[in-house]
Protein backbone atom coordinates (compact mmCIF):
# COMPACT_ATOMS: atom_id res chain seq x y z
CA UNK A 1 0.00 0.00 0.00
CA UNK A 2 1.39 3.31 -0.78
CA UNK A 3 1.10 6.81 1.09
CA UNK A 4 -1.81 7.86 -0.73
CA UNK A 5 -3.86 4.19 -0.77
CA UNK A 6 -3.19 4.57 3.33
CA UNK A 7 -4.84 8.54 3.37
CA UNK A 8 -7.64 7.15 1.38
CA UNK A 9 -8.34 4.27 3.39
CA UNK A 10 -7.84 4.97 6.93
CA UNK A 11 -10.66 6.08 9.06
CA UNK A 12 -11.21 5.89 13.15
CA UNK A 13 -11.54 2.23 14.27
CA UNK A 14 -13.77 1.97 17.18
CA UNK A 15 -13.55 -1.61 17.67
CA UNK A 16 -10.84 -4.27 17.95
CA UNK A 17 -10.43 -7.69 18.91
CA UNK A 18 -8.57 -8.84 21.34
CA UNK A 19 -5.14 -10.21 19.09
CA UNK A 20 -2.21 -8.25 20.87
CA UNK A 21 -0.04 -6.38 18.57
CA UNK A 22 3.16 -7.80 18.20
CA UNK A 23 6.73 -6.67 19.16
CA UNK A 24 7.39 -5.66 15.61
CA UNK A 25 4.42 -3.97 14.84
CA UNK A 26 4.36 -1.78 18.20
CA UNK A 27 8.03 -0.83 17.03
CA UNK A 28 7.06 0.28 13.57
CA UNK A 29 4.16 2.09 14.49
CA UNK A 30 6.55 4.11 16.96
CA UNK A 31 9.18 4.54 14.92
CA UNK A 32 6.83 6.05 12.37
CA UNK A 33 6.09 8.59 14.89
CA UNK A 34 9.73 9.31 15.94
CA UNK A 35 10.57 9.69 12.09
CA UNK A 36 7.92 12.58 12.06
CA UNK A 37 9.60 15.91 11.65
CA UNK A 38 9.56 18.41 14.68
CA UNK A 39 10.33 22.37 14.33
CA UNK A 40 14.21 23.17 14.61
CA UNK A 41 14.68 19.26 15.05
CA UNK A 42 13.90 19.56 18.25
CA UNK A 43 12.47 15.57 18.83
CA UNK A 44 10.67 16.80 21.95
CA UNK A 45 8.20 14.42 21.52
CA UNK A 46 7.98 11.62 24.12
CA UNK A 47 5.47 8.01 23.73
CA UNK A 48 4.13 6.28 26.44
CA UNK A 49 2.88 2.60 26.04
CA UNK A 50 0.51 0.64 27.15
CA UNK A 51 -1.45 -2.45 27.24
CA UNK A 52 -5.21 -1.78 27.13
CA UNK A 53 -5.43 -3.73 30.05
CA UNK A 54 -3.43 -1.32 32.07
CA UNK A 55 -4.63 -0.24 35.26
CA UNK A 56 -3.93 3.36 35.01
CA UNK A 57 -6.23 3.79 31.93
CA UNK A 58 -9.00 2.92 33.98
CA UNK A 59 -8.34 5.57 35.96
CA UNK A 60 -7.80 8.19 33.25
CA UNK A 61 -10.94 6.72 32.20
CA UNK A 62 -12.96 7.19 35.44
CA UNK A 63 -11.43 10.70 35.45
CA UNK A 64 -12.14 11.38 32.53
CA UNK A 65 -16.01 10.68 33.00
CA UNK A 66 -16.00 12.59 36.27
CA UNK A 67 -15.14 16.03 34.28
CA UNK A 68 -17.45 14.93 31.78
CA UNK A 69 -20.49 13.60 33.85
CA UNK A 70 -20.52 11.01 31.96
CA UNK A 71 -21.44 7.02 32.77
CA UNK A 72 -22.11 3.48 32.22
CA UNK A 73 -20.58 3.72 28.51
CA UNK A 74 -20.23 1.24 26.21
CA UNK A 75 -16.65 1.84 25.46
CA UNK A 76 -14.05 3.65 27.28
CA UNK A 77 -11.91 5.96 25.55
CA UNK A 78 -9.92 3.56 23.68
CA UNK A 79 -12.67 1.13 22.26
CA UNK A 80 -10.98 -1.66 24.04
CA UNK A 81 -7.61 -1.43 21.76
CA UNK A 82 -4.84 -3.97 22.92
CA UNK A 83 -2.58 -0.85 22.46
CA UNK A 84 -2.32 2.70 23.82
CA UNK A 85 -0.03 4.99 23.03
CA UNK A 86 -0.05 8.58 24.59
CA UNK A 87 2.26 11.13 23.45
CA UNK A 88 3.69 14.08 25.36
CA UNK A 89 6.02 16.98 24.86
CA UNK A 90 7.38 19.52 26.08
CA UNK A 91 5.44 22.12 27.60
CA UNK A 92 7.29 25.16 27.09
CA UNK A 93 7.82 24.95 23.78
CA UNK A 94 5.06 26.18 21.77
CA UNK A 95 5.22 24.11 18.34
CA UNK A 96 4.59 20.69 20.58
CA UNK A 97 1.21 20.53 19.89
CA UNK A 98 1.98 20.67 16.35
CA UNK A 99 4.85 18.75 16.51
CA UNK A 100 2.39 15.49 18.05
CA UNK A 101 -0.04 15.80 15.42
CA UNK A 102 2.35 15.42 12.78
CA UNK A 103 3.58 12.04 14.39
CA UNK A 104 0.17 10.77 15.46
CA UNK A 105 -0.81 11.07 12.08
CA UNK A 106 2.54 9.13 10.93
CA UNK A 107 1.65 6.40 13.45
CA UNK A 108 -2.20 6.15 12.15
CA UNK A 109 -1.23 5.70 8.32
CA UNK A 110 1.69 3.13 9.21
CA UNK A 111 -1.07 1.34 11.48
CA UNK A 112 -3.21 1.47 8.29
CA UNK A 113 -0.31 0.24 5.93
CA UNK A 114 0.17 -2.67 8.36
CA UNK A 115 -3.66 -3.59 8.12
CA UNK A 116 -4.06 -2.60 11.99
CA UNK A 117 -6.89 0.09 12.85
CA UNK A 118 -5.95 3.17 15.06
CA UNK A 119 -8.02 6.05 16.88
CA UNK A 120 -6.43 9.00 17.14
CA UNK A 121 -7.36 10.62 20.78
CA UNK A 122 -7.72 13.73 22.13
CA UNK A 123 -11.05 13.28 24.48
CA UNK A 124 -8.98 12.64 27.71
CA UNK A 125 -6.76 16.25 27.43
CA UNK A 126 -8.72 17.89 30.42
CA UNK A 127 -8.34 14.39 32.88
CA UNK A 128 -4.51 14.49 31.88
CA UNK A 129 -4.43 18.44 32.13
CA UNK A 130 -6.57 18.67 35.10
CA UNK A 131 -6.24 18.80 38.60
CA UNK A 132 -4.47 14.96 38.64
CA UNK A 133 -2.20 16.15 36.12
CA UNK A 134 1.15 15.52 38.18
CA UNK A 135 -0.67 12.42 39.12
CA UNK A 136 -0.97 11.10 35.58
CA UNK A 137 1.96 12.41 34.67
CA UNK A 138 4.00 10.16 37.13
CA UNK A 139 1.89 7.13 36.11
CA UNK A 140 2.46 7.67 31.94
CA UNK A 141 6.23 8.21 33.11
CA UNK A 142 6.05 11.55 31.21
CA UNK A 143 9.65 13.18 31.07
CA UNK A 144 9.78 16.31 33.69
CA UNK A 145 8.17 19.37 32.47
CA UNK A 146 6.59 16.98 29.52
CA UNK A 147 2.36 17.13 29.32
CA UNK A 148 0.15 15.32 27.45
CA UNK A 149 -0.27 16.28 23.81
CA UNK A 150 -2.61 13.43 22.04
CA UNK A 151 -2.72 10.02 22.27
CA UNK A 152 -3.53 6.89 19.57
CA UNK A 153 -5.08 3.42 20.14
CA UNK A 154 -3.92 0.77 18.10
CA UNK A 155 -4.93 -2.77 17.10
CA UNK A 156 -6.52 -5.61 15.00
CA UNK A 157 -10.09 -4.19 13.70
CA UNK A 158 -12.98 -5.85 14.73
CA UNK A 159 -15.23 -3.27 13.08
CA UNK A 160 -14.75 -1.05 9.73
CA UNK A 161 -16.24 2.24 8.64
CA UNK A 162 -15.71 3.75 5.47
CA UNK A 163 -13.25 6.65 5.13
CA UNK A 164 -15.05 10.19 5.92
CA UNK A 165 -16.22 12.54 3.04
CA UNK A 166 -15.23 15.89 2.71
CA UNK A 167 -16.29 19.21 0.14
CA UNK A 168 -13.43 20.51 -1.00
CA UNK A 169 -15.22 23.30 -2.71
CA UNK A 170 -16.44 24.29 0.71
CA UNK A 171 -13.34 23.38 2.45
CA UNK A 172 -10.13 24.94 -0.23
CA UNK A 173 -9.68 28.35 -1.51
CA UNK A 174 -6.92 28.92 -3.77
CA UNK A 175 -5.58 32.30 -3.99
Amino acid sequence: MNVAEAITKRSSTRGYTVEKLTEVEIKNIIEAGLKAPTAANKQEIHFSVLDGDHPALKELEEEKNRLRNLSNLEHNFYYEAPTVIILSADASYKWSPLDAGIAVQNMALAAEEMGLGSLIIGCIYDALRGDKKDAFSAKFAFPEGYEYEIAIAVGHKAVTKEPHTYDAGKQVTYL
